[in-house]
């Protein structure tokens, strides 16, 4: 009895990470299938479409960061890249948060890490906060129109982008266990 009790109050969590999982897998898929919509697209005449493939050049962006300055991306880069899209109401954003600056503080002279608020969906005010709350050491990068997050797909968060110096997509990633995190950041350091 005491184990049926504790498989039901189990259930929501087993749902939610079922639920998250598949939502990586299809986001994973739609953005390895994105190069052949966008061959279709323009064959057909349509519109610019972003191209958001892995081993292909990232869409650059530009945006203000909390500090003031303008971060680019897309193109050369002295160091690989981790852009990290997420929000201040997301629990899984929180739950990262601490790894992220972990794996940053121990490799910051070997890659650059760009949080990337999706803003418009946010509080500057709860931006603030969460950047104090877990005191974040990298730029916080404010996407208030929604126009990054859109042209990278993002349809959830957090979501990063691991980007070579050259540019180039090479992993599409979601919250991971601080172990995981370390060897994808080692692999792009060494990529």
């Amino acid at each position: 009895m005491e184990r049926g009790m504790k498989m039901r109050r189990n259930a929501p969590v087993m749902l939610i990470a079922l639920l998250l999982a598949g939502l990586a897998l299809y986001q994973s898929a739609s953005i390895e299938d994105s190069s052949k919509v966008s061959a279709a697209a323009a064959a057909a005449g349509v519109g610019q479409h972003t191209e958001m493939a892995r081993n292909k050049p990232v869409p650059g962006f530009s945006l203000k960061g909390l500090d003031g300055r303008t971060y680019q991306v897309g193109g050369l880069r002295d160091k690989p890249l981790m852009v990290n899209f997420w929000a201040s109401w997301c629990g899984p954003c929180h739950e990262e948060a601490p790894g992220l600056k972990e794996v940053y503080e121990r490799h910051k002279d070997q890659f650059d890490l760009y949080a990337v608020n999706v803003t418009k969906g946010d509080s500057l005010k709860e931006v603030k906060s969460f950047t104090k709350q877990y005191a974040l050491p990298f730029p916080v990068l404010l996407d208030e129109q929604g126009k990054t997050a859109e042209m990278y797909r993002i349809l959830f968060v957090p979501t990063s982008f691991l980007i070579d110096k050259q540019g180039v997509l090479r992993d599409v990633i979601h919250v991971l266990p601080p172990d995981q995190l370390e060897k994808r950041i080692q692999m792009l350091i060494e990529g």
